[in-house]
């Protein structure tokens, strides 16, 4: 017997709530469409965004990821502030590094695995200046963005690998390859694919020595 998500509420005796429920609809086509009607939802219309925050990410309609690096980037400014005030304190250099990884590297990172490798050029520049005012300020160079994100996707990886309950656990362990270590590339036919998770974590593991399972923590 089959429940629709209403019905499976109503045996719970859970009820949704309906002005607090949001659709956003993502359309790549060129040739769009007329707008699809409006969901309906227990006799009321569910309203539609552009954008919509969950779980502390922004997302919008076009996965740019412009709005979402706006805040990250205002995060970390106003994170930076802080960090610049421990050193008018004279707090030692160890002490402020252990600050930017909890406070300000935690703000600029936060779920990067998932939109870090999509951003643009533009947006990437300004979290790595932010990233470079972070390390003067330290006094030693800190990793850029991009090497973090590379880092941290890759041993994402290797954790999804190494965990037979995860739902891609499958996926990846189908895409090897029979005649060597290597992970077979999913067939990508855009740009905007190709920057997603699975491609480019497949393309950083067949890159690493070693299949990519000397790496050390991010």
């Amino acid at each position: 017997m089959f429940w629709t998500p209403f019905e499976l509420l109503s045996l719970l005796f859970l009820l949704l709530n309906v002005a607090k429920t949001r659709e956003m609809v993502i359309d790549f086509r060129r040739k769009r469409a007329s707008p699809p009607l409006p969901l309906c939802i227990l006799g009321e219309d569910v309203a539609v965004v552009e954008v919509y925050k969950y779980l502390g990410v922004h997302l919008d309609n076009g996965l740019n990821w412009r709005i979402n690096t706006d805040a990250v980037y205002k995060k970390g400014m106003s994170r930076l502030y802080f960090l610049r005030k421990l050193r008018s304190f004279n707090v030692c250099s160890k002490m402020l590094e252990i600050f930017y990884q909890s406070v300000v590297a935690s703000a600029l990172f936060f779920a990067a695995v998932c939109w870090g490798g999509s951003i643009r050029a533009g947006d990437t520049s300004r979290i790595n200046k932010l990233i470079r005012k972070a390390g003067s300020v330290i006094g030693i160079k800190l990793d850029p963005f991009e090497a973090v994100v590379e880092r941290r996707t890759l041993n994402r990886l290797l954790s999804i690998m190494d965990n037979p309950t995860h739902p891609l656990h499958l996926q990846l362990d189908s895409q090897r390859s029979s005649f060597s270590n290597r992970l077979l590339q999913l067939p990508c036919h855009k740009d905007r694919y190709w920057k997603t998770f699975l491609p480019t974590a497949i393309t950083l593991y067949n890159k690493s020595p070693l299949a990519g399972r000397e790496l050390s923590a991010p």
